[in-house]
């Protein structure tokens, strides 16, 4: 809530940005909540030829946001689940958010998190230098319920393995760069651009997206970084109860622990630092299933045929 003053002037530029440059386009793509809301006000109020909104869902917003009083959270998502109804078409991150949806919009597609096919580029200059015996590799928020904490104390215990760290924000970034800075074989990377985050994933033997269940987005979780180990080839570790979970099992793309279970984090990170031909496996299998059915040339080929229905 003490942030509260810059959502506010988000607010403010997006609604004068949009009164002052619309120039007849009839489509608007908001991308969360509080994109959407000026989008409304342009609409219903300033006599702009805006006929089509489009609502991509990233995360619910009022579960996103940490720390806001209750009253607030529910007036967030009673607001969230009325635009549902609202706009003409909702995209969403993940099939298993279609519950989330229950506001039964108008239309309804899933648009996966993938990232573009960058592999054959990543790989023309061979296999990446192996920099340890077992190497890890996170670029993201820097939130203890993303698992950090749990990571860093087990490469206490493993100096033969090491972590490439990189990332901004979240909210826990001095606990856990302080912990991080007391661990060697931890490599801070401090904020990159996507395509350094790609090269530097590359270069990993495994990729972990271990999210808290108790935190209600993460329930509902469709991390990007799932789809870019996919595209990568690389296994990755997720946490039990995720939603996320359910794909890289039905994929066997990496392994699944109980989230807050060092012990058996440890056992599955030891378990792909002993055994390269699983790591291949679980790779391919994300590999294909990329190719097959969650490709972003995919993805683009579905978004743009939404555009398609709405334009007629």
């Amino acid at each position: 809530m003490r942030n509260i003053f810059n959502p506010l002037c988000w607010q403010a530029f997006l609604l004068r940005r949009l009164i002052r440059e619309w120039q007849g386009s009839i489509f608007i793509h908001a991308c969360d909540f509080d994109i959407l809301l000026p989008c409304f006000l342009v609409k219903a109020f300033g006599g702009k030829p805006i006929k089509r909104i489009i609502y991509d869902i990233f995360d619910l917003y009022a579960d996103s946001r940490r720390n806001i009083p209750s009253v607030i959270r529910k007036l967030l998502r009673r607001l969230e689940l009325k635009a549902l109804k609202t706009v003409d078409a909702v995209i969403l991150a993940d099939e298993n958010r279609r519950e989330i949806a229950g506001a039964r919009p108008r239309r309804l597609i899933t648009i996966y998190n993938s990232p573009p096919d960058l592999l054959d580029t990543l790989s023309r200059n061979g296999p990446p230098p192996r920099q340890a015996e077992f190497h890890l590799v996170y670029v993201g928020l820097l939130q203890v319920e993303r698992g950090l904490l749990e990571i860093i104390e087990i490469l206490n215990r493993h100096p033969e393995w090491h972590l490439d760290l990189a990332g901004f924000g979240g909210g826990d970034e001095e606990r856990i760069l302080g912990l991080a800075r007391l661990t060697p074989n931890v490599t801070w990377h401090g904020l990159v651009s996507y395509r350094q985050a790609l090269e530097l994933s590359y270069t990993a033997d495994v990729l972990f997206a271990t999210y808290d269940p108790a935190v209600p987005n993460h329930r509902y979780s469709s991390p990007n970084k799932v789809f870019e180990a996919m595209m990568l080839a690389k296994p990755v570790v997720v946490a039990r109860g995720t939603g996320i979970d359910r794909l890289v099992e039905e994929v066997n793309c990496g392994l699944v622990v109980p989230y807050g279970d060092v012990a058996a984090l440890e056992a599955a990170l030891a378990r792909l630092a002993q055994d390269p031909a699983l790591r291949q496996q679980l790779g391919g299998n994300g590999r294909r299933a990329y190719e097959e059915k969650y490709s972003w040339d995919l993805m683009r080929k579905r978004l743009l045929a939404l555009y398609g229905e709405l334009s007629t």
